[in-house]
């Protein structure tokens, strides 16, 4: 691999920019023609990212010495003169370190029929990097990947836990996932098991766990549907995968430790998402849950029958078929009074405490968002005292806006420019005690001099706004000192 050059940054350059955002599509085209001149990298591109078959000449020198063993490990096949990809495998870049995945091959290149297998081994894929950006990259001792794949998240935690056990319940999915991290030559700290949600992990503990679980929300399986993939189908009813990892997960976290959920959830048509939600957080953890986006229920189903092929446009199912499959759905929704599914993250912390928000976010947020979050949990339970000293975060800014001319702003705006990039609206009072948080003075001082400022009563300033200040400490727009 390294011989070819068949890196990111190095596939990324030969495609372009154009190419590569084509081949996000599932076109090939464009890549075809960028990769015509032969060489090692452009047929190893053709071979593993295209799907397409190469000269054996030139897989030969794309991969010397290893086309046969390839081939007798089943990925690659040949024929007479040409050889072909059984299996995807393509690099990745995390942290200027070079990684490859193999998984199995992308379906629906070009067009093609789109059909998968129930035991398929999906690769990377904008769910798993959604989840790297998410999980906290501290050092930790132990860490968690549950469910894991190909094994996209045991590689990342490899770089920052002395252990790493990854469990999934497909037998395909563990020889992927022990193969690549033999292939990243992690293999000594990553420790494959086989089994369903916590079983295998029975009485242990970690530091840390990552979970991208199969979190798609269905009637569930009753045993007549052999269609059901395993990567994105538990076979319960519902979010209930995701409500049994949240409530017990932390059983299986040390103190300090995290649980970091990619999901999904049902929104209900007369119970506030937030709500339902917060009856799934367990006592002694701090929650961070924040919903990403909301889709109606028959874009929902369509969006998956898609990804199983179903769609008579992907080439892998029947009109009828497809019209069978989307209305059983949708009315099983209806049902059960679905007015929504809720994507988005859920983080717990284990701290004794038991502070919970609960954030409805669809706006852009800084990737990787994972230091934002670790910050969160270190700024819940910090209590702003007369004695605290705040310093503003230097990436927040202060928004008026009001009518020309007059003497006040109508409204004052802070916003923060990276992590979460929330904004919150305050008066004068806290402007001004923001704005003279620099760590130097206490921030009973700041408070009390802002009101002989404004001509308030200090002690009625003090118990009105060291409240607010505590939050906007929780929040992230101010750090203690």
């Amino acid at each position: 691999m390294l011989t070819a050059d068949f890196t990111y940054d190095a596939v990324a350059e030969l495609l372009g920019t154009e190419a590569h955002a084509a081949l996000s599509r599932n076109e090939t085209t464009p890549a075809v023609r960028r990769t015509a001149d032969g060489g090692p990298l452009a047929s190893l591109v053709r071979l593993f990212l295209l799907q397409r078959p190469v000269p054996l000449a030139e897989a030969e020198r794309a991969l010397p010495g290893l086309v046969e063993q390839l081939t007798a490990d089943g990925m690659l096949a040949r024929s007479v003169g040409e050889v072909s990809a059984r299996l995807d495998c393509r690099p990745y870049g995390n942290d200027g370190t070079d990684l490859w995945v193999v998984s199995d091959l992308t379906p629906g290149l070009d067009g093609r029929p789109q059909q998968v297998t129930p035991d398929y081994v999906l690769g990377i894929s904008p769910a798993s990097t959604s989840l790297a950006q998410l999980t906290v990259r501290r050092d930790v001792g132990k860490a968690l990947d549950l469910g894991t794949g190909c094994g996209v998240q045991a590689l990342h935690l490899a770089g920052h836990a002395d252990r790493v056990v990854a469990t999934d319940v497909n037998p395909r999915a563990l020889d992927l996932a022990r193969f690549n991290a033999a292939l990243n030559e992690v293999g000594a700290r990553v420790d494959q098991r086989s089994g369903s949600f916590f079983d295998p992990v029975a009485g242990e503990r970690f530091d840390l766990i990552s979970t991208n679980p199969p979190f798609v929300i269905s009637p569930g399986d009753d045993g007549s549907d052999e269609h059901r993939l395993v990567y994105r189908d538990s076979g319960l009813p519902g979010d209930q995968a995701v409500e049994h990892i949240v409530r017990t997960a932390p059983a299986h976290l040390t103190d300090g430790g995290w649980c970091q959920v990619l999901a999904s959830w049902v929104v209900l048509t007369d119970r506030p998402w937030d709500e339902r939600l917060a009856e799934w957080l367990p006592d002694g953890c701090d929650a961070l849950v924040v919903q990403r986006e909301v889709i109606d229920p028959a874009g929902y189903v369509e969006l998956w029958l898609r990804d199983s092929g179903h769609h008579p446009s992907t080439g892998g199912g029947r009109a009828d078929d497809y019209v069978r499959r989307y209305d059983a759905w949708l009315s099983w929704l209806q049902e059960q009074g679905v007015a929504g599914i809720g994507f988005g993250w859920i983080n717990l912390h284990r701290t004794g405490g038991g502070t919970i928000e609960l954030l409805d976010w669809p706006y852009d947020v800084e990737q990787p968002i994972a230091p934002a979050v670790e910050a969160w949990g270190t700024a819940q339970g910090q209590a702003v005292v007369p004695t605290s000293r705040l310093v503003l975060r230097s990436d927040v800014v202060q928004e008026t806006s009001g009518p020309v001319g007059a003497e006040h702003p109508a409204t004052i705006l802070l916003r923060q420019q990276r992590g979460f990039r929330r904004a919150r609206q305050v008066d004068t009072v806290v402007a001004a005690v923001v704005g003279a948080c620099d760590g130097e003075l206490p921030v009973g001082a700041i408070v009390d001099a802002v009101a002989q400022l404004l001509e308030l009563d200090p002690a009625g300033t003090r118990e009105r706004y060291l409240p607010e200040l505590t939050a906007l400490v929780a929040e992230g727009y101010l750090e203690s000192r």
